[in-house]
């Protein structure tokens, strides 16, 4: 059992925030009628922050911020003064869920001025959010006449209050003053909720809201050593817990979301966080209390970073201070797992992996998030697990009532809420489509693919995780046309080294009988930040210092890389593979350090490849042209679709107002790609695909007419390409993008649709 935090309370760093808490306390334990109650805070945080004006904002179902409660400006203002989020700087508070402090507020350039408030008196403001589970629900601001620099601890204070706070506003009367009212309305009617999909499949049950948020009856402590020492002895329980469900059969095993519950067991220790709550401890809350302020800081301050992996990681702080907790709090805070219908569909915020693990897999039908990606850790279980899973499903906890019919269709990345009789009918025929087309597809495993008028298609999967390669068997793919080797390395809390790298790639090598693996050296970089390893902020990361860059600045990062795929594939064939590259020398100078490594290798006596084979991943525009000189270099070229046209575009991928602006069947993409394969023919060097071009079956049609007989693609897309590719007549096709491949439109994709069509193929 790992250790709890140390025992080096040094006692209270000051006593008044204490003696603020206790008479915010005091108030709300007597009760009475809201607005009576809010007014008489707003007074008591005004006069023991000295300042002149305190102000309550509860935020609105419509999003807009209602001024509520406030000691000092124009008592008029109150409930008739409203602000959006994003609106001024109170908006700028509740838009970010982070704290203000400024000494001239008025020289802001987001001040929103309103002069029914009288608030032009006063120069200087700090304010903070009034946190709850994760949510703004409002915020809390003191402000001063004079051009006042608030202290750090003056923030921490009113964050402190705000929290407690919180509980107030939740907890209102249930009557037309309640703050909460309007927000906590809930819809009957059908509705249909937009996600992505993190975990394929289809999915109908009965909505069960996971609710980890425990309900906390003391907020104040009066003795903070006896807190500290509850905190230590939950820290230790739950660390034996979490050790006990690493040791469960039911994931013991090796794989891929093994190695994440392990990293969700590493942050379970992480110092910081612990010291944190210490400190909260310190100034007057009780141990609960302390760990509930500490996470809604955490999710204040991740939450609004760019980098998608610390964006995930909250949710194991989430799911961890939940569990702590639920130790501190005995039966109270147990989770409510055993409650949930037969046949579930869980509704969530966020997730950890090991909240997963709770529920009862036979009863689970699908997991919908209103957060989450495909690289999150709940999202890796979930699909070890078989479970369909959808994520960046749009404020579905407050659309959703729990024993609600759910339909979810991971596939098409939609949920259905309250779904009426015609939908329940569509969703059982999909089902059963869905299983006609599974066996049409297993009857194919076994076959090539083959063109109607015999032209061979090599069909690969990409992959990036262990449980990836299960498709690899079930779809007859001939081999991993892309290994994408820094996913691993994202969901680790450190560097692996040289051992740990080669137990992994050793490990891929076995699970693929022999097949072809095309190794990708690490792409880190832009929107793939290990969490372990600092970096400067770029403005434009997707074409700034990662991949190949990183690799040939840091060298030792690469040959540490290459040698512990030599050793993984010793009497094996190898596969390397380099992203990003933009001008041969690049390349041959990432071919050199490979070729450094065997001869190291060598020199030491250890079992070498098979044969080792090197090519780049072509993505960069630039690169295409120089495949005159490359194509000596290399043993083969990749093309990456995702990127490539990303760059020849100049349109950024993730951004959705450009989503369907250019079109991957346009002359220009076809004419391009075209030019790629001649000149890889001309010169004998084997060319692929790769990327979510090659999964489309009508962009696979054209990819084949274009000379492309190489594909790798997710496996979920092998079965329906290769089935369209079974039944396609290919010279139509050919003939038709020749004829216009300098043709002045947006798109050759109706005209290569109707040929589908012709040919009896459905897309």
């Amino acid at each position: 059992m790992a250790d709890g935090p140390t025992t080096n309370y040094r006692g209270p760093l000051v006593s008044e925030p204490r003696q603020l808490l206790a008479r915010v306390r005091d108030v709300m334990a007597r009760g009475g009628e809201n607005q009576a109650q809010y007014d008489q805070i707003t007074k008591i945080i005004a006069t023991y922050m000295v300042a002149e004006v305190c102000s309550i904002y509860i935020r609105r179902a419509n999003d807009r911020l209602e001024l509520y409660s406030s000691q000092g400006l124009i008592p008029s203002a109150v409930h008739n003064t409203y602000l959006q989020i994003g609106e001024g700087i109170v908006g700028d508070i509740a838009a970010a869920g982070r704290p203000f402090a400024l000494a001239d507020a008025q020289a802001h350039p987001n001040f929103a001025y309103k002069p029914e408030t009288g608030e032009e008196l006063y120069s200087s403001l700090m304010g903070v959010p009034i946190l709850r589970g994760g949510r703004v629900i409002g915020v809390l601001d003191v402000q001063n006449r004079t051009k006042r620099d608030y202290s750090d601890e003056e923030v921490e204070t009113l964050q402190t209050v705000a929290m407690v706070l919180a509980e107030l506003i939740a907890g209102g009367t249930s009557n037309e003053n309640n703050p909460m009212a309007v927000l906590d309305e809930q819809s009957t009617k059908p509705l249909r909720i937009e996600g992505i999909l993190l975990s394929d499949g289809l999915g109908m049950g009965r909505a069960h809201l996971h609710s980890p948020r425990v309900n906390i009856e003391k907020m104040v402590a009066d003795d903070p050593l006896t807190e500290h020492l509850r905190l230590t002895k939950a820290f230790q329980e739950m660390h034996g817990a979490l050790d006990e469900m690493l040791a469960d059969a039911a994931v013991a095993e090796s794989g891929e979301h093994k190695d994440v519950l392990e990293t969700y067991r590493l942050i379970a220790e992480d110092a910081g966080w612990v010291k944190r709550i210490e400190e909260a401890i310190r100034t007057g809350l009780s141990a609960e209390a302390a760990v509930q302020k500490v996470q809604n800081s955490i999710r204040a301050r991740m939450g609004q970073t760019a980098d998608p992996y610390l964006r995930e990681r909250v949710h194991d702080f989430d799911d961890l201070a939940h569990r702590l907790m639920t130790h501190l709090m005995g039966e109270n805070g147990a989770p409510h797992a055993a409650v949930m219908p037969g046949e579930a569909i869980l509704i969530a915020r966020s997730m950890g992996p090991a909240q997963l693990l709770d529920y009862d897999a036979t009863k689970l039908k699908g997991l919908v998030l209103e957060e989450g990606s495909p690289t999150s850790h709940v999202a890796i279980v979930a699909r070890a697990m078989g479970i369909p899973v959808i994520g960046r499903a749009q404020d579905i906890l407050s659309r959703v009532n729990e024993g609600d019919q759910i339909i979810v269709d991971a596939n098409h990345g939609q949920v259905l809420v309250r779904p009426g009789v015609t939908a329940q009918t569509a969703f059982d025929e999909s089902v059963h489509a869905l299983e006609k087309q599974k066996e049409r597809y297993a009857a194919l495993v076994d076959k090539s693919a083959i063109t109607k008028d015999g032209h061979p298609v090599e069909l690969s999967i990409n992959a990036g995780l262990m449980i990836d390669l299960g498709h690899l068997k079930s779809s007859g793919a001939a081999g991993v046309g892309l290994y994408r080797t820094e996913i691993p390395f994202m969901v680790r809390s450190k560097f692996p080294g040289v051992d740990e790298q080669t137990r992994l790639y050793r490990q891929v090598l076995d699970n693929v009988d022999g097949k072809p693996v095309v190794f990708r050296t690490l792409d880190i970089g832009g929107d793939k930040i290990l969490p372990y390893w600092e970096v400067e902020a770029e403005d434009n990361p997707s074409m700034g210092w990662r991949a190949i860059r990183v690799a040939l600045d840091r060298p030792a990062l690469l040959r540490r890389q290459v040698r512990a795929m030599t050793r993984a594939a010793a009497g094996r064939d190898l596969h390397i593979m380099f992203p990003m590259v933009a001008e041969v020398p690049e390349f041959v100078a990432a071919r050199a350090l490979v070729d450094k490594e065997l001869a190291r290798e060598k020199e030491r006596g250890s079992a070498l490849p098979r044969s080792v084979r090197v090519g780049v991943m072509l993505e960069v525009p630039s690169l295409a042209f120089q495949l005159t000189a490359l194509c000596p270099f290399v043993d083969f070229i990749s093309v990456g679709s995702n990127d490539l046209f990303q760059f020849l575009f100049a349109c950024d991928r993730g951004n959705p107002r450009l989503a369907d602006r250019y079109d991957l069947l346009s002359p220009i993409v076809l004419r391009f790609l075209k030019s790629i394969v001649d000149a890889c023919d001309a010169a004998q060097v084997p060319v692929s695909l790769c990327g979510e071009m090659a999964g489309r079956p009508l962009e696979a049609m054209a990819l084949v007419a274009l000379g492309f007989r190489r594909l790798s693609m997710a496996g979920i897309s092998l079965g329906p390409v290769k089935e369209l590719l079974l039944g396609l007549e290919l010279a139509p096709v050919s003939a038709v993008i020749a004829a216009q491949l300098d043709a002045p439109v947006h798109s050759l994709r109706p005209a290569i649709a109707e040929i589908a069509k012709s040919q009896g193929l459905v897309p």
